[in-house]
């Protein structure tokens, strides 16, 4: 594989890890429940990533896959794919989300990056793309909701950081973050005078 593809995988491999990484340690209630007004959750990110990933390499590429069906079971457009249902496995929501996303590594390791490809839902003007085209936008779109995922998890119970291993804070001290957000609560007050 060539050293393009192998920084598109590497990235998209940390934003993937990054978003399953943020359920670790939290109760059933927790991982599904809203986080957001619009009810944006933990583990409804890993069941959308999920389709995204199914439609965005497998249906685009043509190269089926055995959780290819798994689309046809909720409606996109009805957000069905952004909450996990009382009666989902946890356990197998995060399980399909590992397959699918080994299943697109390998999708992109077989093909060009200038591979064509077609997006069913995409607007018959522009539904022809590349693969390299696709790669860029899961990049984007994992690690938007890798980033909400961030913020959820920060409100439920004060976790941040990166990923295990490296948070990438300046500090895990609470009295420093208390000061922290005390100067950036004084600094927006004063500028709203």
């Amino acid at each position: 594989m060539d050293d393009q593809k192998s920084d598109l995988l590497r990235y998209l491999d940390e934003a993937r890890d990054a978003v399953v990484w943020k359920l670790d340690g939290l109760d059933e209630y927790t991982a599904r429940r809203p986080g957001t007004p619009t009810g944006t959750n933990l583990l409804g990110l890993v069941k959308h990533l999920t389709s995204c990933e199914l439609v965005y390499f497998a249906r685009t590429f043509d190269r089926p896959s055995a959780d290819l069906p798994y689309l046809d079971t909720f409606d996109a457009w009805e957000n069905e794919d952004m909450w996990a249902g009382a009666d989902e496995d946890r356990e197998e929501l995060v399980a399909r989300y590992r397959r699918v996303c080994a299943h697109s590594n390998g999708i992109v390791t077989e093909l060009p990056l200038d591979a064509p490809g077609r997006v069913p839902h995409w607007p018959q003007e522009r539904a022809e793309t590349t693969l390299h085209h696709v790669v860029v936008r899961m990049l984007g779109e994992t690690n938007r909701h890798a980033g909400q995922a961030d913020v959820i998890r920060e409100g439920f119970d004060g976790a941040a950081g990166h990923r295990e291993g490296l948070s990438s804070l300046p500090s895990e001290d609470r009295e420093w973050w208390t000061q922290y957000v005390g100067r950036i609560e004084s600094a927006a007050r004063e500028a709203s005078r």
